[in-house]
């Protein structure tokens, strides 16, 4: 059996950040992925590829609990995970995210950590996938003690026209935060082939490129691709993890760690773990609370559609915006509300594969003359919204929609915003189980072992060596982009592992 430092399972942001973290450390680490690495191809950037034969989507289906139906879920097995498909915005959470806040359907708890401590770790993070971006136009956005490492992404002409016309209701449009390379030199074309896609030209910021290349160059590190942890294993006492069965190439092997970290993304991490029972484990490792798999998230998401009939919308890169003036509230409603973010633009073959029953010509012209918004509301946590194991081993989803209240509202709002600026159609589509890629909460960290699962280093509370380092450890989905979150915490913990002090951030806080 061989005997690492580290095991690290899986290698998307929380996994990736971590092996970065420890590329100097001098431990020996080997990095487990299910899949392999994404190729650079054509495929990469055809929409029929992605949407109708969903080339890069595992061949495996989810159950709904509810009723039983199958659903192909919205994750990607590869070296850098999900990230090589997200739509790179890389947005910090807001201050407040961090307390708890009350909703109109029920209250979101609050973190075992604070914004300032993770401030510094933000600033790391965006500096390792160079985001783009501008401070001052968010009016919830949070202080910062760096500005951001790359300037906003540049508005097309149309975007910029339609900014001013939100301004002119009052609202305060801001610049997404993005991760492509537009830096000096860089590899990103703007093209309309990035939210959604694979980066054929490797210029969207992913685990992989930002996290991954430069900590396998350090040769401490090794990765084993297609091979997927089945189990975790532990000592006689049941306190320590002790090893990992991987299925690689064919066959079923052990290997041992002095530390063990779960970064599967929130619901493989549970479905891992709640595999790994054993006899002092019974309902899972690390479940002494009963919370592994509970608690599930994965936001209210509503995609909209605003058509202007006689003008075409001739923007390639269009996600380059961003509307919170709802995100806390206003005056009609006074409950959080959420994030409205401008979408990839909307190519004809993304709705007929999502609308086959409407004629293409219609589609198309749709799609020419469309403005694409994602609206995305808080998902709040709900013991009952679980990850479960059939009895044959297959992954069960019991998840029921709540906050939706706060979610109509929003969506009225955008629907509101886009009229007044001229946009005589509106369609919306509110999204179902199957869109879970901000998927979160099923292993929340906290201080008290009776309400949480790790600690807030991500430590599991019963298993001394046990980490999860995903978006599991979220207490709260928020209503923005996980993703720079996950990192940062990754960061965080990584200094935390090697004994260092932990950064301290500048804010008069």
């Amino acid at each position: 059996m061989t005997n690492f430092d580290f095991i690290i399972i899986g290698s998307g942001m929380g996994g990736g950040a971590l092996a970065y973290a420890l590329r100097e450390s001098g431990a020996k680490i080997l990095l487990l992925e299910r899949g392999g690495f994404l190729p650079s191809e054509p495929q990469n950037w055809q929409v029929d590829a992605i949407f109708k034969e969903n080339r890069y989507k595992p061949a495996e289906n989810w159950i709904d609990a509810s009723d039983g139906s199958r659903f192909k879920p919205g994750v990607h097995y590869f070296v850098g995970g999900n990230t090589k498909v997200y739509g790179a915005a890389l947005p910090r959470f807001r201050v407040e995210d961090f307390d708890a806040i009350e909703h109109e359907g029920g209250t979101a708890p609050a973190w075992p950590i604070s914004y300032a401590e993770l401030e510094p770790y933000y600033n790391i993070a965006e500096d390792l996938f160079f985001v783009h971006g501008r401070a001052g136009d968010d009016p919830s956005e949070p202080p910062r003690t760096r500005p951001y490492p790359q300037p906003e992404v540049p508005h097309e002409p149309y975007i910029a026209a339609l900014i001013e016309k939100l301004r002119a209701q009052g609202l305060h449009p801001y610049p997404l935060p993005m991760s492509v390379d537009l830096r000096p030199g860089g590899r990103c074309i703007r093209c309309k082939t990035c939210d959604g896609f694979p980066c054929k030209v490797h210029a969207k910021g992913d685990a992989e490129i930002c996290l991954l290349r430069p900590a396998l160059a350090r040769g401490n590190i090794e990765l084993w691709t297609n091979a997927k942890a089945r189990r975790i294993r532990t000592d006689a006492s049941g306190k320590r993890a002790s090893a990992v069965d991987v299925e690689r190439d064919g066959e079923t092997l052990s290997v041992s760690a002095d530390r063990i970290v779960v970064s599967c993304g929130a619901v493989n991490s549970a479905v891992l773990l709640l595999r790994s029972a054993n006899s002092q484990h019974p309902d899972g490792l690390g479940n002494s609370s009963g919370l592994l798999g509970r608690n599930y998230m994965m936001h209210n998401n509503t995609a909209l559609t605003a058509v202007a009939p006689f003008k075409v919308n001739p923007t390639v890169f269009q996600k380059t915006m961003a509307v919170n003036d709802f995100y806390f509230g206003d005056a009609d409603f006074k409950w959080p509300m959420g994030n409205i973010q401008a979408l990839g633009k909307l190519q004809a073959g993304m709705l007929s594969a999502a609308k086959p029953y409407l004629p293409k010509p219609l589609l198309t012209a749709m799609a020419k003359r469309s403005m694409d918004w994602w609206v995305m509301s808080e998902d709040l946590p709900d013991r009952e919204n679980r990850i479960l194991l059939g009895p044959g081993g297959e992954i069960r989803v019991q998840w029921k929609p709540n906050n939706r209240v706060a979610h109509q509202q929003l969506i009225r709002r955008a629907i509101r915003m886009m009229r007044r600026a001229g946009y005589r159609l509106v369609f919306t589509e509110t999204l179902g189980i199957e869109t879970n890629s901000h998927q979160c909460g099923t292993a929340r960290f906290g201080h008290d072992p009776a309400d949480s699962v790790l600690d807030p280093f991500c430590r599991s509370h019963d298993v001394e060596n046990l980490y999860v380092l995903d978006s599991s450890f979220f207490p709260s989905s928020t209503a923005m982009n996980p993703a720079l979150t996950i990192c940062a915490q990754a960061l965080r913990v990584g200094d935390h592992l090697q004994e260092k002090a932990p950064l301290q951030s500048e804010l008069p806080l």
